[in-house]
């Protein structure tokens, strides 16, 4: 295969327009989920906003509440052990595909947390008795019937419990009460989830991150979705995607970009841990600020809203603690343009939480 020679900046600006972040937006939140094949989802409300801003303007953060509720989306462990979001029609193929792997990583904890085998098979029993009549139950009411059962759980014990429910296939979530989350039965929640062979599941989830993620590396691959190297290599042939060299270094995709040479003007307010700065091991394309900034308030830059402007971390930013306001903090002075287009993208934000703001420039 011939590689080919570009611009390393417009590497983040494809990105960009794969992300949907620019260009068309998705239709639905199952919609944008599907073509990023999940989404990193830790931080619940910020994780929505980030949905929200690949759909088209003024899309209300309700809007992803109700299909979340409504089960379209799961929230749920499946790649790293971490939260992600997930179609629901897909969640069965993937953790076919990843569980082990998370169930590999998390070993070291279980010998810690004094969990084995025995004690996952006894906490997905009590589950599926106390979910079994399509019940939405919180952590700490699931943690109710695992001490009446005799297993003692609370803290990081109990959520490593609750993790292996998930793996296992038995739990994943429930709509909201209130501002508590929920476990439900995943065989209720998402009844007619599809089954795919070894194969098609590397295939179908290296398709989905390089259609969505790309151009990347095969150790993004490798950082976003948990697997091995050598499953990485195996999807990527079975994905047929194509490398091309940009600075000496090999990035993957599947299609080609319509706006590949395209510039982005706009500014763009990304959540913390957006796939667009979080899915990827491997920085040069889009570095997280420059090294005499990693720090801002006293917090990791990694920890933070980043404000993306061409395609590039350049700055943080967070609603005011008081409510009605969004602070601001580039790492440089900001161009008259990229102040209309931040008010902009502030304007949008503001829509979708469904509050006024005024925007302070620190």
């Amino acid at each position: 295969m011939r590689a080919t020679q570009t611009a390393a900046s417009t590497i983040a600006i494809r990105r960009l327009y794969n992300q949907a972040i620019a260009g068309a937006a998705r239709r639905t939140p199952a919609d944008v989920v599907t073509w990023l094949g999940a989404v990193q989802a830790q931080e619940y409300g910020p994780a929505t906003w980030g949905i929200a801003l690949r759909m088209k303007a003024g899309t209300a953060l309700d809007e992803i509440e109700r299909a979340i509720d409504a089960g379209r989306i799961l929230r749920t462990h499946v790649l790293r052990p971490t939260w992600h979001f997930v179609p629901r029609d897909d969640l069965q193929w993937m953790l076919a595909l990843t569980a082990p792997r998370v169930r590999a990583r998390m070993a070291p904890y279980n010998r810690r947390l004094e969990i084995d085998a025995r004690t996952v098979v006894r906490a997905s029993a009590v589950f599926e008795r106390a979910l079994g009549d399509g019940a939405y139950l919180t952590r700490a009411e699931l943690a109710q019937h695992l001490a009446r059962s005799g297993l003692q759980a609370s803290g990081q014990r109990l959520a490593h419990i609750m993790l292996f429910g998930e793996l296992d296939g038995v739990i994943c979530s429930g709509p909201r009460r209130g501002k508590q989350f929920t476990y439900a039965l995943l065989a209720l929640r998402a009844p007619r989830s599809r089954e795919l062979t070894r194969d098609e599941a590397l295939g179908t989830l290296a398709s989905r991150f390089l259609r969505s993620h790309g151009p990347a590396t095969a150790s993004d691959f490798v950082w976003w979705s948990g697997l091995l190297t050598g499953d990485a290599r195996r999807s990527f042939e079975i994905a047929r995607a194509r490398p091309e060299t940009v600075d000496g270094l090999t990035y993957w995709s599947v299609q080609q970009s319509a706006r590949d040479a395209a510039r982005d003007h706009a500014v763009h307010l990304l959540p913390v841990y957006d796939e667009y700065v979080v899915a990827y091991r491997d920085r040069r394309a889009v570095p997280h600020g420059p090294a005499s900034v990693r720090r801002m308030a006293g917090r990791p830059l990694a920890f933070q809203h980043p404000l993306i402007i061409n395609g590039q971390v350049a700055g943080v930013w967070r609603p005011g603690a008081t409510g009605g306001r969004l602070d601001v903090a580039p790492f440089a002075p900001l161009r008259s343009r990229d102040r209309e287009a931040l008010h902009e993208a502030a304007a949008r934000y503001a829509v979708s939480v469904g509050s006024p703001l005024t925007v302070t420039i620190r």
